[in-house]
């Protein structure tokens, strides 16, 4: 049987834009990430969404529906 043929499994330190770090395993030494669980909008909340009333409204503006007849 053939040594070495599989890849090392080794601790891999992941490293954010926003400073964040953290330790995974993986078979790189080091990675860079553009976002993670500390900056990313929908975990931390500042998520933009947009209502359904708001929605609702856009439409019938678009399609004259708000009239009183």
């Amino acid at each position: 049987m053939a040594k070495e043929i599989n890849t090392k499994y080794v601790d891999t330190k992941v490293t954010c834009s926003c400073g964040n770090t953290f330790t995974v395993k993986s078979t790189k030494e080091n990675m860079h990430i553009e976002v993670c669980d500390k900056c990313h909008p929908a975990y931390t909340g500042k998520q933009n969404r947009t209502s359904k009333k708001g929605r609702v409204e856009m439409f019938n503006r678009k399609y004259g529906l708000n009239e009183e007849k």
